[in-house]
């Protein structure tokens, strides 16, 4: 599967670059933790480091400081692969971030990918976009909407399921 969702910035890409840059960080504007798990990352950006969000686990494969950072999916949750975020400049005040996933599922994934997980992926990297524009311009242009899947899938996640009764006697 490949999996891309972008959005042009009216900011300098340094300015992008230095929300990235934060990222999984104590001082992370970027990622929007005020609705989603928050991404943790016990060793910061560096190669190596382990962490996640929520049940999503993955490791940092790559860092380039200001430009993109690759992170690599624990095959043990159903995705082998990995996903990154990239600041591409297009001229001196606009930008471009992208994130994309180039991976394939295995296991319940497979049925979990198509289901849930990809349609709460989608929510969740737009508020980030959200939060980039934002935080870089001041403004939204168009605010990111949470489709009726996506709130049906995070009240379903949030609830807890009555426990069953017997009828028997």
């Amino acid at each position: 599967m490949q999996n891309v969702q972008s959005r042009a910035i009216d900011a300098a890409a340094h300015q992008v670059s230095a929300l990235l840059d934060g990222l999984g960080t104590a001082d992370d504007r970027l990622w929007p933790a005020q609705s989603w798990p928050p991404l943790r990352l016990d060793a910061g950006l560096a190669p190596g480091s382990r962490g996640g969000h929520g049940p999503i686990r993955y490791s940092v494969a790559e860092y380039e400081p200001g430009q993109r950072i690759r992170l690599a999916f624990d095959p043990r949750i159903g995705i082998v692969g990995y996903h990154e975020l990239i600041v591409t400049p297009d001229g001196p005040d606009r930008c471009r971030l992208s994130h994309t996933i180039v991976a394939r599922t295995r296991g319940r994934m497979r049925l979990l990918w198509p289901l849930a997980v990809r349609w709460l992926h989608e929510a969740l990297i737009q508020d980030l976009l959200d939060n980039a524009e934002r935080l870089t311009t001041g403004r939204l242009r168009r605010p990111a909407r949470w489709s009726v899947r996506v709130r049906v899938l995070r009240r379903a996640a949030r609830s807890p399921i009555a426990p069953a009764t017997s009828t028997a006697t």
